[in-house]
């Protein structure tokens, strides 16, 4: 383990030279909260022993960032008013019909049109809000051309009421980051002078068999390059990485187990999750079997990647509304429920060109421009949603975000410090891979759980202590575009 650890310090000690060069003028923009016009966010010292122990285990790989290009520090504060979201549907899902659901053939699910304008004209009512008020609208959405027949859908949100005729709405698309990025751009809109913004994400993935579905998703990635590693391609893409990782970190893929069950274990308590009817043991996760196969064609990957790893293939949609001070005024909402985003920074990298399987640097450089502008650093998050499309991911985000040493994803899982009850909840609803993944909504819903977290309004999933402080990482592609989202209880 020394061998490990003096490793990961040489590639940390890289890393922190690469960021500190680099000009990312091209693939980057940040978003920082209104106070930083005013100095820094101090960082919050008020940690009591458990937490002071935990953040031993947990730093910041990058502290010093490169800030030019994107950087802003706007004069308009940002922050979330409210929501709605669709409960998570899919395969094993009560409520989903398929051919041997007892209503198939009366009943259908519900199309990516009713989603859309379920949680727009949810969000306005959550709030308390007629729809004309909503100065501008954007919706996050990967492939509805593929999977719905349907592009265009800034305006077919804009039919869910008459009230929003002629409000300007734009579709947003950054495969899976897509809903992060339609965050980012509500925050850019409210900079440039919006008080009210709807951010929308949503997607349809059960029109098409599996192998249909991989086809269509595969269109994340480069895929003249990198569709023909197998017919699953994103799956085989983080076999990969899971492989790359063990290899160099002498760990086993049977280590992963953990931030599967903790994944299941949460969603079973959320009456929204995809997954809430299926239950994940240790064994189960870390066990091939016919009903957890290794399932890629490809044979040198085939042993690294289980069905378990993999997130869900789901139907759903979020809904937040945004807003300025002024906004928060026309709404007539104190500050009790309000929920500032303090910085806000996407990244992006070569599409079909990743260096290194066993780091994500593109979300790391998100974050660490994050954490760059508000003066914090990973030991002040005490809730996070991170993108776990595969098990891997979670571990390496964690990594890259500075939850853990490099090398230690997995770890944090197993000694209990991302669950419910540990130090850092990450993923308190069940995550991608049990709450659901439609690819369009899982950005906007992670921004709505923080949100509903810090409010205390999870029910049976929510922490003992509704948190101050929060991160979201949504991710695109092989990590090719990242969102990294902090906030803050106000």
């Amino acid at each position: 383990m020394a061998g490990v650890s003096r490793f990961a310090a040489g590639r940390v000690a890289k890393n922190r030279h690469l960021l500190r060069s680099r000009t990312p003028a091209r693939h980057s923009q940040e978003i920082t909260g209104a106070r930083l016009g005013r100095g820094r966010i101090a960082v919050d010292s008020r940690l009591d022993d458990s937490s002071r122990r935990s953040a031993t285990r947990r730093r910041t790989r990058t502290t010093s960032p490169s800030l030019t290009g994107g950087h802003l520090k706007p004069a308009r504060r940002v922050t979330i008013a409210g929501g709605s979201i669709t409960p998570f549907i899919g395969k094993f899902h009560p409520d989903f019909i398929w051919k041997k659901h007892p209503d198939f053939g009366r009943k259908e699910n519900p199309t990516l049109e009713q989603l859309l304008h379920r949680v727009a004209l949810g969000a306005c009512a959550d709030v308390d809000i007629e729809p004309a008020l909503i100065d501008r609208g954007y919706v996050g959405n990967f492939v509805g051309e593929l999977f719905s027949n349907q592009g265009h859908l800034g305006a077919m949100t804009a039919a869910a009421s008459d009230g929003f005729l002629h409000t300007p709405f734009t579709r947003v698309e950054g495969a899976c980051a897509s809903g992060g990025l339609g965050i980012a751009a509500g925050v850019d809109a409210i900079q440039a002078g919006a008080d009210l913004v709807l951010v929308v994400g949503a997607e349809v993935q059960t029109t098409h068999n599996a192998k249909v579905g991989a086809d269509f998703l595969a269109r994340a990635s480069h895929y003249e390059k990198e569709r023909g590693i197998d017919e699953f391609t994103f799956p085989a893409m983080f076999a990969r990485r899971t492989m790359a990782y063990c290899q160099r970190h002498g760990v086993t893929p049977d280590q992963l187990a953990p931030i599967v069950v903790k994944a299941y274990a949460n969603a079973n308590r959320n009456p929204n999750a995809h997954m809430r009817a299926v239950t994940m043991t240790e064994s189960q996760a870390a066990g091939s079997s016919d009903s957890n196969p290794c399932f890629l064609a490809n044979q040198e990957l085939n042993p690294w990647l289980r069905l378990s790893d993999c997130s869900q293939v789901s139907d759903g949609a979020c809904a937040v509304i945004l807003c300025s001070d002024d906004g928060l005024e026309k709404l007539g909402q104190g500050a009790d429920r309000a929920v500032q985003i303090s910085a806000c920074s996407v990244a992006c990298g070569p599409l079909g060109a990743v260096a290194d399987y066993t780091q994500m640097d593109v979300t790391a450089a998100a974050a660490s421009r994050c954490y760059s502008a508000t003066g914090w650093d990973a030991t002040d998050i005490q809730i996070a949603e991170v993108h776990d499309c595969f098990s891997i991911t979670e571990a390496l985000i964690c990594e890259a975000l500075g939850f853990c040493q490099e090398g230690e994803g997995m770890k944090i899982a197993a000694d209990g410090v991302t669950s419910l009850e540990g130090s850092l909840p990450i993923n308190s609803g069940g995550g991608l891979m049990a709450f659901g993944h439609p690819v369009g909504a899982t950005g906007v819903k992670q921004i709505f759980e923080i949100y509903r977290q810090m409010n205390g309004l999870c029910g049976d999933y929510q922490v003992a202590t509704a948190p101050e402080r929060g991160l979201c990482a949504n991710m695109g592609g092989d990590d090719r575009t990242s969102v990294v989202t902090l906030l803050e209880r106000k």
